[in-house]
């Protein structure tokens, strides 16, 4: 049996983030295979609730979360594995692999590596995105990212890039460390939603917001300038479609107050902020009954986002960058930062036929299934962890 350590992520069952919902699926895709067994490190901020428990056949244990501001994350991720040596050297583990998801540690990795290497194991890294370049950090903690990730890069035995450019940039900034490098992808659902269209928590959802099926433009995100809210929004603004533009997202007051001074888009009644949801089927079902999503994201990897929008929204606008255009390929219209660009792409957008809007949207749900399907990606991790397939 091949035992897999998993640190990074909030922990599961319950959390949304992207981290988390790929370990959820990891576990319950492998959860009847005998040669694997997973162990995941879950977040919790009360001493009393520190414990193990099984969920999709994986042991999960609680790591107390210390209240220490920006660093909580960082010695999270410290004390979960040092969890982990403690219990490799306890159960006689042989052979095990330690995924460490993010590159929050780096000044403190080395150490671990080398003890994790005395046990005969191995330790992979999923590097994420461009931690360091998002602009909500202050300029000492993207300076510490960009050091952390050096250092994790140098030390990891492996890199599990979720992005081909991710991978590309690795191997080209850090070339002198030589890093091995693989590349799978996150993961998405192809399925449709559980809701019908007469379910009430979808008509009691629109009714709420002011919404109807088919006549909105929809994005969801982390409410973060690197997002490019301010560009969708001003461009929205400019354009003369007469469809709502639904943001889910979370909001930050002072940044929601900074876009309302650049941009007045509280003039505007087509857009409508309409907080977030976390009920899973009513997310996908406004997904699939949105007119178009919108997609502004410039930093980072493989945006699961972008790829639940590919599996469930007929056309999809995608900012025009690397990351963007490596997933959808030619199943997606794309919209760069200049003035009206965006503006010009909306309204081509609402005079499409619908047998046009039918093509980009099988285009989409292939590209997904083909290549991003969950089913898929955690075929990928099966063999990387037990046959060590890092060059496939």
């Amino acid at each position: 049996m091949q035992n897999i350590f998993i640190v990074g992520s909030k922990g599961i069952p319950g959390s949304y983030g992207g981290y988390e919902t790929f370990v959820d699926k990891l576990t319950e895709y492998h959860q009847d295979q005998p040669e694997i067994k997973y162990h995941v490190a879950c977040a919790v901020d009360e001493a009393e609730k520190v414990g193990e428990f099984t969920y999709h056949n994986a042991h999960c244990f609680n790591v107390l979360r210390k209240p220490i501001g920006p660093a909580q994350a960082i010695f999270y991720d410290t004390d979960a594995l040092k969890y982990c040596v403690a219990y490799i050297k306890q159960h006689h583990i042989s052979n095990p692999i330690v995924y460490v998801l993010a590159c929050r540690i780096g000044p403190f990795f080395n150490k671990y590596v080398k003890q994790i290497h005395q046990l005969g194991g191995k330790v992979y890294v999923n590097p994420d995105g461009h931690e360091w370049m998002r602009a909500k950090w202050p300029a000492p903690v993207r300076k510490y990212w960009k050091i952390s990730e050096q250092l994790m890069v140098k030390h990891a035995d492996l890199l599990v890039c979720d992005s081909k450019n991710i991978e590309k940039y690795i191997r080209t900034s850090y070339e002198s460390y030589k890093p091995q490098t693989t590349f799978i992808a996150y993961g998405a659902e192809t399925r449709k939603s559980t809701l019908t269209d007469a379910d009430p928590a979808l008509t009691d959802w629109y009714r709420s917001k002011g919404l109807a099926p088919g006549e909105y433009y929809l994005v969801v995100g982390r409410f973060v300038p690197e997002n490019n809210y301010e560009t969708m929004i001003r461009e929205f603004m400019k354009s003369h479609t007469k469809k709502h533009f639904a943001l889910i997202t979370n909001v930050s007051d002072k940044f929601l107050e900074d876009l309302k001074r650049k941009t007045g888009f509280d003039r505007d009644p087509r857009i409508k902020f309409v907080g977030t949801v976390y009920n899973t089927e009513l997310l996908m079902k406004i997904r699939e009954n949105a007119y178009g999503y919108f997609h502004g994201h410039e930093v980072g990897g493989t945006n699961p986002s972008l790829l639940e929008a590919l599996g469930s929204t007929r056309l999809n606008l995608l900012l025009d960058v690397g990351f963007n255009k490596e997933v959808a390929e030619d199943s997606a219209l794309y919209w760069n930062k200049s003035d009206g660009d965006l503006a010009r792409l909306i309204d081509q957008a609402d005079q499409m036929l619908p047998e046009e809007i039918d093509r980009y949207d099988q285009l989409s749900t292939d590209r997904i299934r083909q290549a991003y399907s969950w089913d898929y990606i955690c075929g990928r991790y099966m063999d990387l962890f037990l046959n060590n397939c890092s060059e496939m």
